[in-house]
């Protein structure tokens, strides 16, 4: 006979974030240059797809999924942050590893090069001023938690965001701390801050986003957007910008911070920046959709994939390009939305996810009776189910039916 002990706890945003598994979903966002796709999955590979002969170049593995870390082309050069801990430097035509870089923890953020020194940040807490060359530590600043987001540079200044719910601002060259910006709880970018004519834009969990002077840190103005906190930055299109929040809204606001216009595309997180091509605004979603839109935020045409969407759209030619969770890069028309072809990684087993909403998780432990099978007693075996918020005041958990069950973890 079975017993069951169900234990329920309330899990923060930052504890369920990082409880995803392995499999061949891509995250983020494809590079194009010269004709060579680039992108990072979760099977740990850094994939090059040559897109004249639609064909895989070569493929570079890692140690550990490639998660939140998007490739940086750097001349000949690919930039690129793995799970494993490690930044590479490979070379972009054969994928020969230059040098690795190996910081504290895990890296999920996303590489920048300027003047040859990258930055990138790692879950160790520490930002990091690596020489391009020889893959040498230049300077290292510590923040108050992990570092999860993307960073920008602009006129040697290099800005990013930390689990310590700070924006930062730091001298490129040397590391020194200019300014600091606290928002009201983490920050993770998974794209990098838009700075655009002397201002920052940046967003956080405490579900705003911001304007901020690039050169003080003085906040400008904030933006409120629903729940669930946010995730990305936003694009700008002829003085408008552009930005899909995890409440399943992607707005459109002036540089006065006022909204203009929004598109409910589901209830599902909008994490991605958009493609502005011929009066026309590209976007993936959470829903498992891509979607076409007017400049006045009209739907024209969707195209459905079996994963999320989270990867900006890049355009080659009259193609666009675009991941997906479900493992998949999709190239598609940008007229009709129509498919043209697909590639597909390693594997196409997507990696479970945890919810964006409020969750609370039951770890359900499962123990036989205390008899003996052959000498040996039964083992315990644990689970993870993750409850909506609706839920919580129920103070019985008796049918599984009662459970919404969204990824089991082992």
């Amino acid at each position: 006979m079975e017993l069951e002990e169900l234990i329920l706890r309330k899990t923060k945003k930052y504890d369920r974030l990082w409880k995803t598994g392995h499999g061949g979903s891509i995250c983020l966002d494809c590079v194009i240059r010269d004709d060579m796709l680039y992108f990072g999955a979760a099977d740990g590979y850094v994939y090059a797809v040559g897109l004249r002969k639609r064909k895989l170049l070569w493929r570079f593995k890692t140690n550990d999924m490639i998660l939140c870390s998007s490739p940086f082309i750097s001349g000949d050069s690919v930039l690129i942050g793995s799970y494993d801990s490690n930044l590479y430097r490979l070379d972009a035509k054969t994928g020969k590893e230059l040098w690795r870089f190996r910081t504290g923890d895990s890296i999920a953020s996303s590489p920048v090069e300027s003047e040859g020194i990258v930055c990138i940040g790692s879950k160790d807490g520490y930002f990091y001023g690596i020489n391009f060359e020889t893959g040498n530590e230049l300077w290292r600043f510590k923040t108050g938690d992990d570092i999860a987001s993307a960073a920008a540079v602009y006129e040697g200044r290099v800005y990013f965001g930390s689990w310590d719910s700070n924006f930062y601002c730091l001298d490129v060259r040397t590391g020194k701390e200019l300014w600091r910006f606290k928002t009201g709880q983490e920050l993770f970018l998974l794209h990098r801050p838009l700075v655009y004519h002397g201002r920052v834009y940046f967003s956080s969990f405490d579900n705003c986003l911001y304007a901020a002077d690039a050169h003080t840190g003085k906040e400008i103005w904030r933006f409120r957007t629903g729940k669930f906190g946010n995730s990305s930055c936003p694009g700008i299109h002829n003085g408008i910008l552009y930005y899909g929040c995890r409440d399943g809204f992607f707005y459109a606001l002036s540089l006065a911070g006022e909204e203009i216009w929004r598109f409910k595309a589901g209830d599902s997180p909008i994490s991605i920046n958009p493609l502005f091509h011929k009066s026309r605004i590209y976007l993936g979603s959470g829903d498992n959709n891509f979607y076409c839109l007017g400049m006045e935020g009209k739907e024209l045409w969707r195209f459905k994939t079996d994963g999320f969407v989270w990867s900006t759209p890049v355009l080659w030619r009259n193609e666009i390009y675009f991941g997906s969770w479900d493992c998949h890069v999709y190239c598609v028309d940008p007229d009709t939305g129509k498919e043209i072809w697909r590639f597909v990684t390693s594997t196409k087993t997507q990696c479970p996810i945890p919810p964006h909403y409020d969750a609370y998780e039951v770890t359900v432990k499962k123990a036989a009776e205390e008899e003996e099978m052959q000498g040996e007693k039964y083992d315990t075996a644990l689970r993870n189910i993750w409850l909506e918020s609706e839920y919580s005041v129920k103070s019985e958990y008796v049918f599984k039916s009662e459970y919404k069950q969204e990824s089991e973890y082992r």
